[in-house]
């Protein structure tokens, strides 16, 4: 059994919507201070629905991936729907990650739910702080 799926080597080898949104309308940024992954997520949003995303990542294979397939599945969905994104639905889309790679789903999820905030935070939009405190106690991304 290979390593990696060929979804992950796909979306290593030919990473969808990567680069960045100079107009975003929110901007999420995590990282992981145990393997220096950095993920910088974009978003646009026109009335509650992302129409546009882009990322950087600075990481491993799986972190590439993990942010490409992230992308792929918040574009054309409403905001909220886009919170629901979680690392674990990142993994099955991707047809897995080897157990000690599992952190770069979890920073792909975080990076989409920072860029959400952002975008609230921007818009003056009220939100339930619970569903960001994640981002703040987050071991992977803060060591």
């Amino acid at each position: 059994m290979a390593l990696y799926s060929d979804k992950v080597m796909d979306h290593f080898q030919n990473p969808r919507n990567v680069g960045k949104l100079d107009d975003a309308d929110g901007i999420g940024e995590v990282g992981n201070a145990k393997c220096g992954d950095i993920m910088r997520m974009y978003i646009k949003v026109r009335d509650g629905v992302i129409v546009d995303c882009k990322f950087n990542t600075f990481g491993c294979g799986s972190a590439i991936a993990s942010s490409s397939m992230a992308t792929e599945m918040i574009k054309g969905k409403p905001v909220d729907e886009a919170l629901e994104l979680s690392n674990k639905a990142v993994v099955e889309a991707l047809d897995g990650l080897p157990a000690y790679k599992l952190h770069c789903s979890v920073l792909a999820e975080e990076a989409v739910k920072a860029a959400v905030k952002d975008y609230y935070d921007k818009n003056g939009i009220a939100y339930d702080p619970a569903l960001f405190s994640k981002l703040e106690d987050c071991e992977h991304c803060h060591g």
